[in-house]
Formats: structure tokens, sequence, C-alpha cells
């Protein structure tokens, strides 16, 4: 099936990325706040939480939907994740000069081009903000639902469910850029925007498209949903500490990012520049129920062995490890089992990112792995800041504060959901 897969499609190749987070703007300005050790991570400003008992979060400052998304139009169609997963695409797009190549093409071309040219969209699933445009008239009301009934259409926006839908991102960016070829939208918790690169892959390889935008978005600093994850023991009152014996939950984060991955023979034939390859990917549930995870980490090591083997290499020449690291301890605890069951004693270099910029849910993935990416470019590993003293439940991890050197051209990406899902992608500069 590898040798099919190799004959069909070739390489599969990264030639354009673009990301926004509290860190920054673009791929560049955000690795470089990571390498500077800057956290991102401050008082939240969307609502008074004065009362809250978690109260920060990488929220982007002075957030502008001018400056994501030019269309006012669209503002009125569209939620806040939207505005991010768009300008992320947008970036992507550009960089790779995937539309101003089909500008130059004549007509037949041109359309053959736009048919050929797919998206696949991870977006986040528990957005309770959709819900909020009720509650002024539930309250008016008084929970009386003949009368909320009655006065519904006057008070809700009409747009309510055009703006809820999942897949905004997915349709405006075909929308925008005429590009009508293979697409999806998955909604998996955090492992979606994983889950859309490695939907990405196998639909290259398939010879589905020639060419993919690959997107992953999520806003999941509101309300309800912090409320909920801070119940659920998941969310952390002062700070992400991955691997920390401190460490006591997560933190979250907002924005988007995305790849336009093609087959090489695709980038080839229009001279793109290329910023990466992927080389294969892996996933597993360990079937435990929503919350529960197995200490061993065997569902993580499963998806780490099933990605080598896909790619059709071993586990020396991985040269370095973006963990989840997102800083609850059981899944910090349980991913170095993970690690440990793979490398062994022959560990790469081991970094995180969520402590900068915080848990993007849905986006993570997306995000993480045009991150490592750009720290292979750069010819470095890291550091996590936050790390003080190494749980010795995570002893052998190849982790530091400071930053390390990758000891290869070939990043693991990992990533983990709810429902004990994991994933694992592999990428190469």
């Amino acid at each position: 099936m590898d040798g099919l897969r190799v004959s069909i499609a070739g390489k599969i190749v990264v030639t354009g990325s673009g990301a926004v987070c509290a860190a920054g703007m673009s791929p560049d300005e955000i690795l470089d706040s990571v390498r500077s050790g800057r956290s991102s991570i401050r008082p939240i400003q969307q609502w008074d939480t004065t009362e809250w008992p978690c109260r920060v979060a990488g929220e982007i400052a002075d957030f502008n939907p001018r400056a994501l998304v030019d269309d006012r139009k669209l503002h009125k169609l569209i939620r806040r994740t939207d505005l991010l997963g768009l300008y992320a695409a947008g970036k992507a797009i550009e960089r790779s000069g995937i539309v101003a190549h089909r500008s130059a093409l004549g007509d037949a071309a041109a359309a053959v081009y736009s048919d050929r040219t797919g998206v696949y969209v991870g977006s986040g699933g528990g957005n309770y903000e959709n819900q909020y445009d009720y509650f002024p008239l539930m309250t008016e009301t008084h929970d009386d639902l003949h009368a909320f009934g009655t006065e519904l259409a006057a008070n809700v926006n009409p747009m309510w469910l055009l703006r809820s839908l999942p897949n905004n991102v997915l349709c405006h960016v075909g929308i925008a850029h005429s590009l009508k070829g293979t697409n999806a939208c998955i909604t998996h918790h955090s492992i979606s925007g994983t889950l859309a690169l490695v939907e990405t892959l196998e639909a290259l390889r398939a010879d589905e498209a020639d060419r993919i935008v690959s997107v992953g978005h999520d806003v999941p600093v509101e309300p309800q949903n912090l409320l909920y994850y801070y119940r659920a023991g998941l969310v952390s009152t002062d700070g992400l500490r991955a691997f920390d014996v401190s460490r006591n939950g997560t933190i979250f984060g907002e924005g988007a990012a995305a790849c336009v991955v093609e087959s090489e023979a695709a980038a080839k034939a229009r001279g793109a520049t290329v910023l990466g390859e992927i080389l294969g990917s892996g996933s597993a549930s360990e079937a435990r129920g929503l919350l529960a995870i197995r200490d061993d980490g065997d569902g993580l090591a499963r998806a780490i062995a099933l990605a080598l083997d896909d790619a059709g290499i071993a586990a020396a020449d991985v040269g370095m490890v973006v963990a989840h690291a997102n800083g609850t301890p059981n899944s910090d605890a349980s991913e170095a089992r993970a690690l440990l069951r793979v490398f062994g004693t022959a560990m790469p270099p081991v970094t995180g990112f969520k402590w900068s910029f915080g848990h993007l849910l849905a986006a993570s993935g997306t995000l993480e792995t045009v991150l490592a990416l750009e720290a292979l470019r750069q010819g470095v590993v890291p550091g996590i800041p936050t790390l003080a003293a190494l749980d010795p439940a995570c002893a052998g991890l190849r982790v530091s504060r400071e930053p390390q050197a990758p000891r290869g051209n070939t990043a693991l990406v990992l990533s983990r959901g709810f429902g004990s899902t994991n994933t694992a992608l592999l990428v190469r500069v």
C-alpha cells in the first residue's frame, strides 16, 4: 500500500502557511515570541472575571475584525473564530501563490485548477456563545416559553443560523478564492486541526486533489466553556506548566493556523517554494470514556507507531517532538510514558508550545505543525520556560527550559482530545 501511495502522488509538501494567536499574526512572529520565552497569557478582557476562579487566557489583544477580514458585510454572517480561520487561510494562500498562479492560466486550465483545489477545516465544537443571543429574551420573558416564542423573531438576529455554522471557514475560503475541489469540516475537539491535515494528506495521496488548503481554528475563551472545563478539573487558575511537578491544568487560548499542502508534482509544475513535507500520520483511541485516559499512554504510543509506519521511518529518525503538553496532570504524565515506550533512552528533544499562547483546542494541532516546520528550518527546539522542576512521573523526557538543537530534520507533532483520542503527525524540512 505504501508503495502504491508513493507511485500515485509522490511526496506531499507544504507550500504556504499562516497563523494568528495571542503571540502574533504570523508563524515567524509567533515562533519568535516562543523562542524569546515570552508568554502571551494575560487577564481575560472579554468579560468581567472578578469572581471567576480562572481569570487568564491567551486572548488576542486589541482584537480588530477589520485587520483580519476586510469585508465588513461578511462580519455580520460569521463569528470571532471564523474571522481567525479566514485570516490564517488567506495568509497561507497568499504565501503559497496558488491563486496568483491560477490567474495566469487560460480559462479552461484555470477551471480545472479550481476543481482540483480543496479545503479541509478543523473547527471547534463547544461554541456556547451561539446561545447567548437568546439570553436577554429568556430573562425578559421569565422562562415563559409561549412569550419567548412569540417575541423570538423580533429579538434574535435572523442571521443566527448562518453565523453558528461550524463550516463557515470552509465555505467562505472556497467562495473567496473559487476553490471547488474536495472538502470536509471536522469537529473533533482538540484533534480537529490535526485530523484536517491527516485527511488532507490522505486525499492528496488518493489523487482526489492536487492541492488543499488545510485550516484549524477555535476560540474557546468564553464564559460557559471556561466554567465547564474548570469544573471538570482541566483548567489551571494561575498558569500552564507542562510536565512540571506543580502543574494543575491547562489555559485556553484562541487562534487559527493554515497550511497549503500539495502533491510534489503540482508544486514543481508551478515552481513553488517548498516549506516542508508531511510524511505520515497515525490516530488511535483508548475507548475509555469522555475524559478518562490510560496512565500508560497506550493510545498515544500506538498513534505514534502508526505514524512512523505510515511515514516509513524509524523512531531514531525523529529529530524533535512537539508534545501535546497541555499541563493537565494525567495527560502530561501519560504522554511522557508514551514517548518513553516509543523512544526509550534514545529520546529526541521534546518541547511544547501551549505555555506561551494557551491551548487553542481545535486549532492547536495545525498551529503546532506550522511552528514545528518553522522551528526545524531555524534549527531550534524551543524551551519551555514555565518548567521549573520536572515531575518524576515525566522522568526520561528530553525537555528543558532552555532551547535545544534538533537531532534531525523531522518533527513529530502530537495532539490529544476528549474520548481518549490521539493523533500523531510527522513532518520534515
